[in-house]
């Protein structure tokens, strides 16, 4: 039996009569995104001949958040491996086609559109705009249109968009809210950490503690700009963040005269030594300096056994902040987890006033960003004068 987090399973599964567009509005690790797969996996499972159509910004963000979770829903679930079409030499997914398909002919497909004609081609039965807050209003327009029978929208309330001035109050809308007290598989330390935002700032709880809509103010970087790709102006530093119920976040960095570039190349939870370190060499990094979090020396030091050329990274927060700040800040479109995290990464406030220290929440890549860029670019290879430490790591680099 497939494990579900409820109420909100039932509420997706079985939405009031005459709903036809189910909008979920959740806070961080509610397992909106999760769950609405897995409604939409069991309904393409038993009903034949459907389409269902799954959203994102654009591919990259596809791969690294609902195709993800969706081939580990397959994976946990015998059920739907019976009725996948070709299970044992697929594991139920065709990577050329990006599709799901089930043996009565029901298929989940994965795509990005670049514009409103490009949405226009194809119709089907349910659709999944995932973080709909990132897909402009006229591209889910010409998808809404072609669907038949449900439409599914899911986002973090960190602001008003348009599901919130041309969806909510129609007849034909349910909205759902939730937060991290529906997912009873999220780490007790991680309903915590979220809980105790409260504690902290309470324009973040009521956004991702309780999933409400809200205004963040304060912004660390309100003016980052998005960019396509790298320009590949410099030769790249990295920097490197570990978790594991946290985001393991790997930033690729380029510097000219005043700008940093910033795009995400690993931003994913759960990941081992056993799993971090392929995926890097995948990437071909070479001899590129890396810059990591030095609380967790044995892993620098694992890194370094498996070649790659990683040092400690200076974690002076003021400092660090300050110099991403005077240079303007570019960050690719396909990095999901920078994306999310910059349009919530504030300022603490005390007496009403910011101070110079942002709130320790959700802030995995703006960490790397921070090593790879103030360690990395702030002087010629990295070296800082008079600190030997950092200077030695350049020197042995060089």
């Amino acid at each position: 039996m497939m494990q579900v987090c409820e109420p909100l399973f039932s509420a997706n599964m079985n939405p009031e009569k005459g709903k036809k567009i189910i909008v979920n509005q959740g806070g961080t690790g509610s397992a909106k995104t999760f769950t609405i797969l897995q409604v939409l996996h069991l309904i393409l499972a038993d009903r034949p001949g459907m389409v269902c159509t799954v959203v994102g910004q654009d591919v990259p963000n596809l791969k690294k958040g609902a195709i993800r979770d969706s081939n580990k829903i397959i994976a946990s679930s015998p059920y739907l491996q019976s009725r996948l079409l070709n299970y044992k030499q697929t594991k139920g997914y065709n990577k050329t086609e990006r599709i799901h398909e089930y043996k009565n002919g029901s298929i989940m497909e994965f795509n990005s559109y670049d514009n409103e004609q490009d949405a226009k081609s194809g119709k089907r039965d349910f659709l999944f705009i995932n973080e709909a807050n990132g897909i402009p209003f006229e591209i889910y327009f010409q998808l809404s249109i072609r669907t038949k029978i449900r439409e599914y929208l899911d986002y973090n309330p960190s602001a008003r968009f348009w599901v919130h001035d041309k969806l909510l109050g129609r007849p034909n809308v349910q909205m759902i809210i939730s937060d991290h007290r529906h997912n009873r598989f999220l780490p007790e330390s991680m309903h915590k950490e979220i809980e105790d935002l409260i504690n902290t700032d309470e324009e973040l709880w009521k956004v991702y503690a309780r999933g409400m809509t809200g205004k963040i103010t304060g912004l660390v970087y309100p003016n980052f700009k998005i960019i396509d790709q790298l320009p590949f102006l410099s030769k790249p530093k990295y920097g490197l963040d570990f978790g594991y119920n946290h985001k393991t976040a790997l930033i690729e960095i380029e510097h000219d005269t005043n700008r940093l570039f910033w795009n995400e190349l690993i931003y994913q939870s759960e990941l081992t030594m056993g799993d971090l370190i392929p995926m890097m060499k995948d990437l071909n990094l070479g001899k590129s300096l890396i810059y990591a979090d030095h609380a967790a020396p044995d892993k620098i030091e694992d890194l370094q056994r498996a070649g790659f050329n990683v040092h400690k990274a200076d974690k002076d927060i003021t400092n660090g902040l300050d110099f991403v700040k005077r240079n303007g800040l570019y960050v690719t479109k396909s990095s999901k987890g920078i994306l999310k995290e910059i349009r919530s990464y504030k300022y603490k406030t005390k007496d009403g006033l910011a101070i110079d220290e942002p709130v320790k929440f959700m802030d995995d890549a703006m960490d790397a960003g921070r090593y790879g860029s103030y360690t990395g670019f702030r002087k010629p290879g990295g070296m800082t004068i008079g600190n030997t430490d950092f200077e030695d790591d350049w020197l042995d680099a060089a």
